[in-house]
Protein backbone atom coordinates (compact mmCIF):
# COMPACT_ATOMS: atom_id res chain seq x y z
CA UNK A 1 0.00 0.00 0.00
CA UNK A 2 1.39 3.37 -1.03
CA UNK A 3 -1.04 5.49 0.95
CA UNK A 4 0.44 7.96 3.43
CA UNK A 5 -2.88 9.33 4.61
CA UNK A 6 -5.20 8.33 7.43
CA UNK A 7 -8.75 7.10 6.95
CA UNK A 8 -9.90 10.22 8.79
CA UNK A 9 -8.21 12.49 6.28
CA UNK A 10 -9.58 10.47 3.38
CA UNK A 11 -13.03 11.22 4.78
CA UNK A 12 -12.10 14.91 5.06
CA UNK A 13 -11.04 15.00 1.41
CA UNK A 14 -14.30 13.41 0.30
CA UNK A 15 -16.36 15.76 2.43
CA UNK A 16 -14.62 18.99 1.41
CA UNK A 17 -14.50 18.21 -2.30
CA UNK A 18 -18.14 17.16 -2.21
CA UNK A 19 -19.02 20.50 -0.63
CA UNK A 20 -16.97 22.41 -3.20
CA UNK A 21 -18.24 20.45 -6.21
CA UNK A 22 -21.68 19.09 -5.28
CA UNK A 23 -22.64 18.29 -8.88
CA UNK A 24 -20.02 16.86 -11.22
CA UNK A 25 -20.21 15.39 -14.71
CA UNK A 26 -17.91 14.68 -17.61
CA UNK A 27 -17.10 17.71 -19.74
CA UNK A 28 -16.98 15.67 -22.96
CA UNK A 29 -20.08 16.15 -25.09
CA UNK A 30 -21.65 12.92 -26.32
CA UNK A 31 -24.95 11.44 -27.34
CA UNK A 32 -24.22 7.76 -26.78
CA UNK A 33 -21.73 5.40 -25.10
CA UNK A 34 -19.98 5.04 -28.46
CA UNK A 35 -19.55 8.78 -28.85
CA UNK A 36 -18.17 9.14 -25.33
CA UNK A 37 -15.75 6.27 -26.01
CA UNK A 38 -14.43 7.96 -29.14
CA UNK A 39 -14.29 11.38 -27.47
CA UNK A 40 -12.30 9.94 -24.57
CA UNK A 41 -9.81 8.31 -26.93
CA UNK A 42 -9.31 11.72 -28.53
CA UNK A 43 -8.95 13.48 -25.16
CA UNK A 44 -5.44 12.08 -24.58
CA UNK A 45 -3.04 15.04 -24.49
CA UNK A 46 -5.88 17.35 -25.49
CA UNK A 47 -8.34 19.61 -23.67
CA UNK A 48 -12.00 18.68 -23.37
CA UNK A 49 -12.98 21.96 -25.03
CA UNK A 50 -10.93 21.15 -28.11
CA UNK A 51 -12.27 17.60 -28.25
CA UNK A 52 -15.82 18.96 -28.09
CA UNK A 53 -15.14 21.22 -31.07
CA UNK A 54 -13.82 18.26 -33.05
CA UNK A 55 -16.55 15.78 -32.10
CA UNK A 56 -19.20 18.26 -33.16
CA UNK A 57 -17.89 17.84 -36.70
CA UNK A 58 -16.88 14.18 -36.48
CA UNK A 59 -20.20 12.94 -35.11
CA UNK A 60 -22.17 15.06 -37.57
CA UNK A 61 -20.65 13.02 -40.39
CA UNK A 62 -20.05 9.74 -38.54
CA UNK A 63 -22.43 9.46 -35.57
CA UNK A 64 -22.13 5.73 -34.82
CA UNK A 65 -19.83 2.74 -34.98
CA UNK A 66 -20.92 1.60 -38.44
CA UNK A 67 -20.51 4.94 -40.18
CA UNK A 68 -17.19 5.63 -38.46
CA UNK A 69 -15.87 2.15 -39.25
CA UNK A 70 -16.55 2.84 -42.92
CA UNK A 71 -15.15 6.40 -42.91
CA UNK A 72 -12.03 7.09 -44.99
CA UNK A 73 -9.03 7.17 -42.67
CA UNK A 74 -7.76 10.38 -44.26
CA UNK A 75 -11.07 12.07 -43.54
CA UNK A 76 -10.91 11.07 -39.87
CA UNK A 77 -7.35 12.40 -39.69
CA UNK A 78 -8.41 15.68 -41.25
CA UNK A 79 -11.26 16.18 -38.82
CA UNK A 80 -9.36 15.27 -35.63
CA UNK A 81 -6.03 16.87 -36.61
CA UNK A 82 -6.24 19.59 -33.95
CA UNK A 83 -6.46 17.07 -31.08
CA UNK A 84 -2.81 16.06 -31.58
CA UNK A 85 -1.31 12.64 -32.33
CA UNK A 86 -3.97 12.44 -35.00
CA UNK A 87 -2.37 9.61 -37.00
CA UNK A 88 -2.48 7.10 -34.15
CA UNK A 89 -5.79 8.40 -32.84
CA UNK A 90 -7.44 8.11 -36.25
CA UNK A 91 -6.19 4.56 -36.73
CA UNK A 92 -7.40 3.56 -33.27
CA UNK A 93 -10.76 5.27 -33.71
CA UNK A 94 -11.49 3.53 -37.00
CA UNK A 95 -10.22 0.16 -35.71
CA UNK A 96 -12.22 0.58 -32.50
CA UNK A 97 -15.41 1.25 -34.44
CA UNK A 98 -14.77 -1.74 -36.68
CA UNK A 99 -14.18 -4.08 -33.74
CA UNK A 100 -17.38 -2.90 -32.05
CA UNK A 101 -19.24 -3.82 -35.24
CA UNK A 102 -17.56 -7.18 -35.80
CA UNK A 103 -17.17 -8.41 -32.21
CA UNK A 104 -19.97 -6.69 -30.29
CA UNK A 105 -22.79 -6.30 -32.84
CA UNK A 106 -22.36 -2.54 -32.92
CA UNK A 107 -22.93 -2.10 -29.20
CA UNK A 108 -20.28 -0.75 -26.80
CA UNK A 109 -19.70 -3.48 -24.18
CA UNK A 110 -20.19 -2.67 -20.50
CA UNK A 111 -17.56 -4.93 -18.92
CA UNK A 112 -14.00 -3.72 -18.62
CA UNK A 113 -12.45 -6.94 -19.95
CA UNK A 114 -14.22 -6.43 -23.25
CA UNK A 115 -13.69 -2.68 -23.36
CA UNK A 116 -9.92 -2.90 -23.03
CA UNK A 117 -9.75 -5.22 -26.05
CA UNK A 118 -10.81 -2.27 -28.22
CA UNK A 119 -7.99 -0.42 -30.03
CA UNK A 120 -6.96 2.75 -28.19
CA UNK A 121 -8.88 1.81 -25.04
CA UNK A 122 -7.10 1.32 -21.72
CA UNK A 123 -8.53 1.18 -18.22
CA UNK A 124 -8.90 4.95 -17.98
CA UNK A 125 -11.02 5.24 -21.10
CA UNK A 126 -12.96 2.10 -20.23
CA UNK A 127 -13.74 3.41 -16.75
CA UNK A 128 -14.96 6.74 -18.12
CA UNK A 129 -17.53 4.94 -20.26
CA UNK A 130 -18.50 2.48 -17.54
CA UNK A 131 -19.03 5.20 -14.94
CA UNK A 132 -20.76 7.80 -17.11
CA UNK A 133 -22.84 5.64 -19.42
CA UNK A 134 -23.47 2.44 -17.50
CA UNK A 135 -23.60 3.66 -13.90
CA UNK A 136 -20.76 1.41 -12.78
CA UNK A 137 -18.70 2.71 -9.88
CA UNK A 138 -15.18 3.11 -11.25
CA UNK A 139 -12.14 5.26 -10.55
CA UNK A 140 -10.73 7.07 -13.56
CA UNK A 141 -7.04 7.85 -13.18
CA UNK A 142 -6.14 10.67 -15.54
CA UNK A 143 -3.28 13.12 -15.08
CA UNK A 144 -5.22 15.19 -12.52
CA UNK A 145 -6.27 12.20 -10.43
CA UNK A 146 -2.75 10.79 -10.57
CA UNK A 147 -1.20 14.11 -9.50
CA UNK A 148 -3.62 14.73 -6.65
CA UNK A 149 -3.30 11.15 -5.40
CA UNK A 150 0.44 11.65 -5.10
CA UNK A 151 0.29 15.13 -3.56
CA UNK A 152 -2.36 14.20 -1.02
CA UNK A 153 -0.55 11.04 0.02
CA UNK A 154 -3.20 8.70 -1.33
CA UNK A 155 -0.70 6.77 -3.44
CA UNK A 156 2.98 6.92 -4.32
CA UNK A 157 2.72 4.67 -7.38
CA UNK A 158 3.72 5.84 -10.86
CA UNK A 159 1.62 3.29 -12.74
CA UNK A 160 -1.95 4.64 -13.16
CA UNK A 161 -3.40 1.14 -12.86
CA UNK A 162 -1.70 0.65 -9.49
CA UNK A 163 -2.96 4.07 -8.40
CA UNK A 164 -6.47 3.06 -9.41
CA UNK A 165 -6.39 -0.10 -7.31
CA UNK A 166 -4.89 1.70 -4.31
CA UNK A 167 -7.62 4.34 -4.44
CA UNK A 168 -10.21 1.57 -4.64
CA UNK A 169 -8.87 0.21 -1.35
CA UNK A 170 -9.11 3.43 0.64
CA UNK A 171 -12.10 5.22 -0.91
CA UNK A 172 -15.64 3.88 -0.40
CA UNK A 173 -17.03 2.36 -3.60
CA UNK A 174 -20.05 4.66 -3.52
CA UNK A 175 -17.67 7.62 -4.00
CA UNK A 176 -15.54 6.24 -6.82
CA UNK A 177 -17.28 7.95 -9.74
CA UNK A 178 -17.65 11.33 -8.08
CA UNK A 179 -14.18 11.49 -6.54
CA UNK A 180 -12.57 10.99 -9.93
CA UNK A 181 -14.52 13.90 -11.39
CA UNK A 182 -14.01 16.05 -8.29
CA UNK A 183 -10.26 15.48 -8.48
CA UNK A 184 -10.37 16.54 -12.13
CA UNK A 185 -12.34 19.70 -11.28
CA UNK A 186 -10.02 20.42 -8.36
CA UNK A 187 -6.88 19.75 -10.38
CA UNK A 188 -7.99 22.23 -13.01
CA UNK A 189 -9.10 24.93 -10.57
CA UNK A 190 -6.63 24.72 -7.67
CA UNK A 191 -4.03 21.95 -7.77
CA UNK A 192 -2.26 22.83 -11.00
CA UNK A 193 0.73 20.73 -12.04
CA UNK A 194 3.23 23.60 -11.97
CA UNK A 195 1.56 26.39 -10.01
CA UNK A 196 -0.84 24.98 -7.42
CA UNK A 197 -2.87 27.64 -5.62
CA UNK A 198 -1.97 26.43 -2.14
CA UNK A 199 -3.17 29.66 -0.56
CA UNK A 200 -6.68 28.96 -1.81
CA UNK A 201 -6.66 25.22 -1.21
CA UNK A 202 -9.36 23.82 1.12
CA UNK A 203 -7.16 20.76 1.69
CA UNK A 204 -4.00 22.67 2.59
CA UNK A 205 -4.11 21.74 6.28
CA UNK A 206 -4.01 18.02 5.54
CA UNK A 207 -1.82 18.07 2.42
CA UNK A 208 1.55 16.37 3.03
CA UNK A 209 3.30 18.06 0.11
CA UNK A 210 1.84 21.58 -0.06
CA UNK A 211 3.25 22.48 -3.41
CA UNK A 212 4.46 21.01 -6.69
CA UNK A 213 5.49 17.40 -6.45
Amino acid sequence: MGSKISAKNVAVILERLSARYPVVKTQLNHGSPFQLLIATIMSAQCTDNQVNKVTQVLFYHYPDARTLSEAPLDDIKRIIYSTGFYNNKAKNIKACARKIITDFNGVVPEDIKSLVTLPGVGRKTANVVRSVCFGVEAIVVDTHVHRLSRRLGLSDKKDPVKVEFELMEIIPESSWNDISLRFIYFGREICDAKKPLCGSCPLYDICPTRGPG
